[in-house]
């Protein structure tokens, strides 16, 4: 039996008060609910003490750029939970949270998706999210800086970067290239989300996915994360890309955290009809187990005998091929049965029908001018998503529709639109209300695609889950709206031809609709085994 991987990442403390000391820049939810129930730290002091990392790290030092924007309430609503222990009932009590900045706030924060068209935009009310974080106790530390419209302007925008804020840094490797887009990209496009959680600025933050969204993220910065089945979370209030595959989810530093934001997160909410079906357990922490392999059947999707249909692990360096192994080699000793078979082309080619042809605009790409593939079921159903956001949630802003939006992007091409806006053109030259037959017949086909694909492997080889390398696997399970949970796995360097530090790269662990318990198990189990994780350097306590 091959010994697990170890390797423990060092604790460091920050003073919160004169009489108190707590870690927080690499402490756990659990850890700062015990602090905070024992009564060695207050809402305040984490508060506090969060904010001065932000003016340290993300507004000076390296310069991450991860927060778009401070809570001016925040001293003021943990003052007012200083009294509060974290409880069954407010299970994040006096914590601080950042949430991603197309997530509704109704109160003195902007809610922007990184777009200088809705700077100052705000929105009527709390998304559901919201609401169920501040229930829980959570303090709404700040909005995160996100890619773009979630990284659906422009093709080959790079992650990270919004006109309204500029490039979020990898605090792993925060060096810019020459024309300012990072060499190691923080991950798109929950990007100041999850950097914000590795770079110790928050307890934990809340991002959204449509595919690959909190997953990229996640493993570039050596996070944990649950991209839920759409429909366990509420979309309600959130700045969407596609109703069909958009879902928000935890980033978090143990796989327990996530579940126990989870446990706040997930709800049936009467105006979003995909959470009417919603199935969960009472506590998705009750089934964390360090033996939770056992006797799994996990599919990996790489089969030596057909290397050119294996997108997955194929092209991984020499190094990630190596982390790869060694965390496989990890689920076999932890008892479970590892199947590796490839997957079905269509599950990750997709069906006849599903993409459509836009013309590449970006300055950048060395592709300009050529056509370039996009989502049809994105296109089709951003157009009529958004205008209904900008109906119903956004208040202050004279943007109104798409295209508007598309308008004032025009008119101020020299500051919003560096990458260009190709696939907004291309959506709004939609009709906006997915009546169009193309649209129909690529959803479903979409779905097929899930049946064939996901569905039928899954079946065949009698598997409790896929894993896949980091984000690769992130269309595969998007598309069907299927979970997915992700753990780190090891460190990888390099960029092309370009050296680089060490960066993260994650495991991935995705299932059927509602088997967030059983992957949460598997990458708890996966996790104690190896303890892999370790925080940016360079990042001391202050």
């Amino acid at each position: 039996m091959r010994a697990p991987l170890i390797l423990a990442a060092k604790s460091r403390v920050v003073s919160l008060s004169d009489k108190q000391e707590t870690a927080v820049d690499n402490a756990s939810l659990s850890a700062l609910q015990d602090a905070l129930t024992q009564g060695r730290v207050t809402s305040t002091d984490l508060t506090r003490a969060y904010l001065a990392r932000i003016e340290a790290y993300d507004r000076k030092g390296p310069g991450l750029n991860a927060v778009r924007v401070t809570n001016p309430d925040a001293l003021s609503i943990a003052a007012g939970l200083d009294a509060v222990k974290p409880s069954a009932s407010q299970p994040l009590a006096g914590l601080p949270v950042l949430v991603k900045d197309n997530i509704a706030t109704g109160d003195r924060q902007p809610t922007t998706a990184g777009s200088l068209a809705l700077d100052g935009a705000h929105a009527k009310d709390d998304a559901p999210v919201i609401k169920r974080l501040r229930e829980a106790g959570a303090v709404i530390l700040g909005k995160a800086n996100l890619t773009e419209f979630a990284n659906v302007l422009a093709i080959g925008m790079p992650s990270g970067y919004s006109s309204i804020a500029g490039y979020v840094r990898n605090p792993y490797s925060p060096r810019l290239m020459d024309d300012h887009a990072p060499v190691v990209l923080p991950g798109g496009s929950s990007a100041g989300s999850a950097v914000a959680v590795a770079a110790g600025l928050c307890a934990a933050a809340i991002g959204t996915e449509t595919s690959g969204s909190l997953l990229s993220p996640a493993t570039q910065n050596g996070l944990v994360t649950v991209k839920p089945t759409v429909g366990l979370v509420s979309r309600s209030g959130i700045l969407p890309i596609s109703h069909s595959q958009d879902t928000a989810g935890p980033l978090t530093r143990t796989v327990r955290d996530s579940a126990i934001l989870l446990n706040v997160l997930a709800a049936r909410d009467p105006d979003d009809p995909a959470t009417h079906s919603l199935q969960r357990p009472d506590d998705y922490t009750a089934g964390l187990d360090k033996d939770g392999l056992k006797g799994a059947r996990i599919g990996v999707p790489s089969d030596p005998e057909d290397p050119l249909n294996d997108p997955f692990f194929g092209p991984l360096s020499s190094r990630g091929k190596q982390v790869m192994a060694d965390a496989i080699a990890v689920l076999e000793d932890l008892g479970a049965t590892v199947v590796r078979a490839a997957l079905p082309p269509i599950a990750w080619i997709g069906g006849p029908g599903t993409t459509m042809a836009v013309l590449n605009r970006n300055p950048f790409s060395p592709l300009k001018g050529t056509a370039g593939n996009a989502s049809l079921v994105f296109l089709y159903e951003l157009k009529r998503d958004l205008n209904l956001y900008l109906r119903d949630w956004a208040t202050r802003t004279e943007m109104k529709t798409m295209a508007d939006i598309v308008a004032f992007n025009a008119a101020n091409a020299d500051k919003a639109l560096r990458y260009g806006q190709d696939l907004f053109l291309a959506a709004d030259a939609t009709r906006g209300d997915l009546w169009e037959a193309e649209y129909k017949s690529a959803r479903a086909m979409d779905l097929a695609a899930a049946r064939n694909g996901i569905d039928a492997y899954m079946s065949r080889h009698r598997l409790d889950s896929v894993v896949f390398p980091g984000a690769s696997g992130a269309a595969v399970a998007a598309k069907p709206g299927y979970p997915s949970v992700q753990v780190p796995a090891g460190f990888i360097s390099g960029v092309g031809t370009a050296e680089t530090p060490d960066y993260p790269l994650g495991l991935t662990f995705t299932g059927r609709a509602w088997s967030e318990a059983t992957l949460l198990r598997f990458a708890h189990a996966y996790e104690q085994a190896t303890n892999i994780r370790r925080p940016p350097p360079d990042l001391p306590a202050l």
